[in-house]
């Protein structure tokens, strides 16, 4: 795991959509494509900004969801809603090469299922995605793998459903897919992290983002989640 620390948010974003960037070439180059599940918040929205400003082979790249509400389309509380103003509307990229979780499903069990097989269709089965980008809650949760959640456990399916946390029920990819992503990219921002961002970095795996792998990580953050780390980092 490599940790890199920049002043702020912003400086996080940026940095964030270069190394994106790279990946795409070089997946692009190597494999036709680029397939990535990105989470939600607001320096992921930054990032996407700063992304859609770089010159990338759109028509190439397929977007999935990491994690999202239980919500009604359009809801603000989606992070749907915000990738898609983000990069619809700014880029090139092929509408329906943003793949939805399926969370207006009437059955969401079977809905979680037809998600995990949209994944095979795109990036094989199993799925080995090329990025994974991740967020840090300060209670150390990670997509929407929060402590106490059956869905920690699950070890037989690469999507699931989660109890409600924080006012929603949530759609999430699990650890199994999680880890076997080419790259995960972390972003941490806020002081409120720095705590969690500690235990993360001494992998403590009593902590759901303990539990994702630590080889091929990258973790952007700035200085004020990173103050726990000591003068060595």
């Amino acid at each position: 795991m490599k940790i890199e620390v920049y002043d702020d948010d912003q400086a996080v974003s940026q940095k964030a959509a270069l190394v994106i960037a790279d990946d795409v070439r070089n997946a692009v180059a190597a494999r036709g494509r680029f397939v990535m599940a990105l989470s939600g918040g607001r320096t992921p929205w930054m990032m996407l900004r700063g992304l859609a400003e770089v010159t990338l082979p759109w028509d190439k790249i397929h977007i999935f969801q990491v994690d999202e509400r239980i919500a009604p389309d359009g809801d603000k509380d989606r992070n749907l809603t915000h990738l898609r103003d983000a990069l619809s509307s700014q880029t090139a990229l092929p509408p329906d090469h943003i793949h939805a979780m399926p969370v207006e499903a009437p059955d969401l069990s079977h809905a979680a299922r037809d998600y995990a097989q949209t994944l095979e269709g795109l990036a094989g089965a199993p799925p080995v995605l090329d990025l994974i980008h991740l967020g840090l809650g300060a209670d150390g949760h990670t997509a929407s793998l929060v402590p106490g959640d059956q869905a920690l456990d699950v070890n037989d399916a690469d999507v699931a459903t989660t109890r409600p946390y924080q006012g929603h029920n949530r759609m999430t990819l699990t650890f199994p897919v999680i880890n076997r992503a080419r790259r995960i990219l972390w972003l941490v921002t806020g002081g409120e992290k720095a705590n969690a961002l500690a235990r993360l970095n001494d992998g403590d795996r009593s902590i759901p983002a303990g539990r994702v792998r630590r080889d091929e990580a990258l973790i952007l953050a700035d200085a004020a989640a990173a103050k726990q780390l000591g003068a060595a980092q």
